[in-house]
């Protein structure tokens, strides 16, 4: 398969992903949570965002509908378009609700809504603690200088610190090998003191996983 193709098939299959998450989200499910895991929601921080633009959107499809009555050929096509971006918008936050980040059994699994899902192993973490920050570019940051940036609603507000480089992969295709990981949780200190718990845990890092796990979600 030619590297095109393989960037084709993997936005398509993160298109089927947040049209699956609205039907998660509106049967109030998360996906990929076990029980006796725990759920660390991350966005809250984009929903104010996202719905706002969704309104526009509404208003928008609304206005149209109305200045191109007599051009229905035209009107059709701006409807099947405006309707498609407003479910988009919603599908965007579906997925950041129903793909919480998870803390597991050895593992703590990140989420960037449906385009990106990274497994560290808690035996692979040095530190982690409270760390606000913000940015402009989220998605330009990280190869060079090893710092994966997850950011939700233009911030950062947990950062680990890794022993071991972790590969993280891209919605593209594209590697990075990063050693610190920066992310946003919702209740960013109830996260630190969870993962803390975790690491310090005796066996902690006995249901960890072997080698580099990071994967698509």
């Amino acid at each position: 398969m030619t590297r095109s193709g393989g960037t084709l098939r993997r936005l398509a299959a993160h298109e089927g992903r947040w049209l699956v998450s609205l039907g998660w989200w509106v049967a109030r499910r998360r996906i990929g949570v076990a029980p006796g895991e725990r759920a660390l929601g991350y966005a809250g921080a984009q929903a104010a965002l996202v719905y706002g633009l969704a309104f526009v959107c509404a208003v928008e499809t609304a206005g149209l509908h109305v200045l191109l009555a007599r051009l229905p050929a035209a009107r059709d096509v701006m409807l099947v378009l405006d309707v498609y971006t407003v479910l988009m918008m919603l599908g965007f936050q579906a997925a950041a609700v129903t793909r919480p980040h998870v803390l597991g059994a050895g593992v703590l699994r990140l989420r960037n809504g449906a385009r990106m899902e990274l497994e560290i192993p808690l035996e692979r973490i040095a530190s982690v603690r409270y760390d606000l920050r913000f940015t402009r570019e989220p998605e330009k940051k990280g190869a060079a200088d090893g710092v994966l940036e997850m950011a939700v609603g233009g911030q950062t507000s947990v950062t680990v610190e890794l022993t071991e480089p972790v590969v993280a992969v891209r919605l593209t295709g594209r590697q990075e090998t990063v050693r610190t990981v920066r992310f946003h949780a919702d209740d960013a200190r109830g996260a630190v003191a969870a993962v803390r718990a975790a690491t310090a845990a005796p066996g902690a890092a006995a249901g960890g996983l072997e080698g580099d796990a990071v994967r698509q979600g």
